[in-house]
């Protein structure tokens, strides 16, 4: 493959993960918008925050949130680097501006919570669910799961979110002065997450990925993957059964959400690499127990 081809290859990719994305966040913020925000339920995040924020001051739910990203954007490109924050910028740019262009409109949901809860969650998990397929954040608790994993590699990221989640729940049960509030926003919080699975991996119950990797650049894709992805990777030498020359085999265990970042990092680095990816039941290990 020649220069150009890959060029013009990676522009198409690209291309095609920004306009997944966005329409991610457009999604994302109908939920907000018409769904939660509408009916005083604030399900976890810096979004849940700013729907606090917004309750009690007046303030825009999309200007806050970005607000209150800002600091953790800064701290998320000393920690993950430039290329995963970017893309996090750009996002949460996105998903902030919708939300307050979709307020304009005064159509939003009035009525029953559990239909309100319900439907903002399935929105929100589709809209998260697309974010995540091609590799993007909406920044928030995302960035603060990630950094702190980083400093304890012993919390995985998807207890730090859950605790975090808490924390805004119970924050709005007193903000909203109703118990009926923060419950109804933990039926939206379980109602995302089970379509934020059936979007980046399909209706399965798979608990994580395992990805084999055969390379003739062992060391390159090695370096592309703790860089861009932070997944510890094993590499095992080996040689071509046909070919007889040397390659390498990387083994690089993800959870679903993280497979299509491990793919873009190898072929970025190797268009001839081979991988395969399995379903693996069961994962643990320093940082990282599913």
């Amino acid at each position: 493959m020649n220069l150009t081809d890959r060029v013009r290859r990676l522009c198409r990719r690209y291309t095609l993960d920004y306009l997944v994305m966005i329409l991610g966040a457009a999604v994302y913020a109908l939920s907000v918008s018409f769904f939660t925000a509408p009916n005083e339920i604030a399900p976890g995040g810096v979004t849940g925050l700013a729907t606090m924020l917004n309750h009690l001051l007046d303030l825009p739910i999309g200007a806050t949130a970005l607000l209150l990203n800002i600091p953790l954007l800064i701290w998320g490109a000393i920690e993950s680097g430039r290329r995963f924050i970017i893309r996090t910028m750009i996002i949460t740019a996105a998903v902030s501006l919708l939300i307050d262009l979709f307020s304009l409109f005064r159509f939003a949901y009035h009525g029953d919570l559990i239909i309100a809860a319900i439907f903002g969650g399935i929105l929100s998990g589709v809209g998260l669910g697309l974010i995540f397929l091609r590799g993007g954040s909406t920044g928030g608790t995302d960035i603060i799961a990630r950094n702190l994993n980083h400093q304890l590699p012993y919390l995985s990221i998807g207890s730090i979110v859950l605790l975090s989640d808490a924390v805004v729940v119970a924050m709005s049960a007193i903000v909203y002065g109703s118990l009926e509030n923060a419950l109804y926003a933990v039926i939206a919080i379980f109602t995302s997450s089970k379509l934020i699975d059936a979007v980046v991996f399909g209706l399965s119950r798979d608990n994580g990925k395992l990805m084999i990797i055969i390379t003739a650049l062992p060391d390159e894709v090695a370096a592309e993957l703790t860089g861009r992805v932070n997944r510890g990777v094993t590499v095992l030498s080996a040689r071509g059964g046909y070919s007889h020359l040397p390659k390498g085999v990387i083994l690089c265990a993800v959870r679903p959400h993280d497979a299509y970042r491990v793919n873009s990092a190898v072929i970025d680095t190797d268009p001839t690499a081979f991988i395969v990816t399995t379903t693996a039941t069961a994962i643990s290990g320093l940082g990282f127990s599913i």
